[in-house]
């Protein structure tokens, strides 16, 4: 899969005073592969040592020492093939080995002209914050493949050309749109995690068929997570998470002709209420990377945090084929809808894990009295406004009761119409462009 993250593994590459770097990410989003390509392509050679499928092997080499010229020399005992200065070495699933996260702190200081890079899936719930080697490493997200990589793996390549060109020319002609919107649709049905978009592919024209493994496959990989829950946090605490992250997509279906409203706290576990019940699995969750968590201002002024309070806030699952899965919605009644995509929380979920994967670090929305604003750009003290309508009718009361009270310069309208000339202060932005309102804005 060609992923839009690997120019920046290059920038790093190239990097002077390079650091090692720690690729995070959900399980199961590509961090293995991408840097397994990335060692395959652009050095002599790679080395990749799993700790969580040898971790018995290695963990006690890093036991017996933190020396990076040490470390090496082991790890090329242990696979039996010597390791150079200039090939990539490569710790995966390094949560599981403390003292291996902190050797990057050695290999930053004593060694800087190794290239080491690690990946982590629940890096941030199975370790410490004094485990981390600070200042010493620098960082990159990986997210599931959102609309544009997925789009530039289908094989449909003129449609990928016509896509990029579409944006430059700010026209999207009606056949781009129509065969951008037919993709968005599979999209929504497949998401973006690589392993079930590589078995949608598989089955090229047969995508019946090809929906139908995709469903199997997310199930799967749902299931692979409730036992991480359970492996990472103990059996109790692992029902809880397991009660929580179920509960966000029944709650957001429970929103079909409105924006998605603030997460509720009751009824979501037995005997529990309020947000200090649920701040635990709550917190596991989003640092396990399986949610987006997007605060609700009460003003629409920066900073955003001084207006949000810490218990009012939306929640969205990660992918957006897994939430679908999680729903038990249908592929061919996915697919055979034209506009108004599940209404509104579907898209609305969509737009949080494009702007995610396309590099915005933070998501908040706004809400005060009757009206809402699902997302809030700020650039350079500059607050853009996003609106999110899942279909092609685009009335947004909340949107010009915004834009009466902020008076903002720009404001964005994303929906299921073509891409179009601005209204006022409005640009109107197809949902399958997403992603790039990123990169523009």
């Amino acid at each position: 899969m060609k992923r839009a993250l690997y120019p920046e593994l290059m920038r790093w590459k190239d990097t002077r005073r390079r650091k090692p770097l720690i690729l995070r990410g959900a399980r199961q989003v590509g961090k293995s592969y991408i840097l397994s390509e990335f060692g395959k392509n652009e050095f002599p050679a790679y080395h990749r040592f799993d700790f969580e499928e040898n971790g018995n092997e290695l963990i006690p080499l890093f036991e017996e020492s933190l020396n990076p010229k040490k470390l090496l020399q082991n790890l090329a005992i242990y696979q039996g093939k010597s390791i150079a200065k200039t090939d990539l070495v490569i710790f995966d699933e390094i949560q599981n080995c403390p003292r291996a996260l902190t050797s990057l702190k050695y290999f930053c200081e004593e060694l800087p002209e190794q290239p080491v890079c690690a990946a982590g899936s629940l890096l941030g719930v199975a370790l410490s914050e004094g485990s981390y080697p600070v200042g010493k490493v620098c960082y990159l997200d990986l997210f599931p493949m959102n609309f544009e990589e997925f789009l530039m793996n289908s094989g449909q390549d003129l449609l990928y050309e016509a896509y990029d060109f579409s944006w430059e020319e700010k026209n999207v002609s009606p056949v781009v749109h129509s065969k951008l919107w037919d993709t968005l649709k599979e999209y929504y049905v497949v998401g973006g995690m690589p392993e079930v978009a590589g078995t949608f592919f598989g089955y090229g024209e047969q995508k019946a068929d090809g929906m139908l493994a995709v469903r199997e496959k997310q199930s799967a990989l749902i299931l692979s997570f409730l036992e991480d829950f359970t492996k990472h946090s103990g059996a109790v605490n692992a029902a809880h998470i397991a009660g929580v992250f179920e509960n966000i997509p029944r709650q957001l279906s429970g929103y079909v002709d409105t924006s998605v409203k603030r997460y509720r706290f009751k009824n979501v576990l037995p005997g529990k209420k309020g947000f200090s019940s649920l701040a635990g699995p709550l917190h596991w969750l989003e640092k396990a990377g399986l949610i987006h968590k997007v605060p609700v201002c009460s003003c629409a002024e920066v900073p955003f945090q001084t207006f949000c309070k810490a218990n009012l806030f939306k929640l969205f699952v990660f992918d957006v084929g897994l939430l679908g899965c999680m729903l038990g919605l249908s592929p061919n009644g996915l697919m055979m809808q034209d506009y108004g995509l599940t209404k509104g929380f579907f898209a609305e979920n969509f737009v949080a894990g494009e702007f995610k994967a396309a590099g915005e670090r933070a998501l908040y929305s706004w809400a005060e009295r009757n009206s809402e604003i699902e997302f809030l750009l700020e650039r350079d003290g500059e607050i853009i406004p996003v609106e999110v309508k899942s279909g092609s009718r685009t009335k947004a009361q909340s949107l010009r009761q915004y834009l009466l009270k902020y008076s903002p310069r720009r404001a964005i309208k994303i929906s299921g119409k073509p891409l179009s000339s601005t209204e006022g202060p409005i640009f109107n932005i197809p949902l399958y462009y997403s992603g790039r309102v990123i990169k523009r804005f």
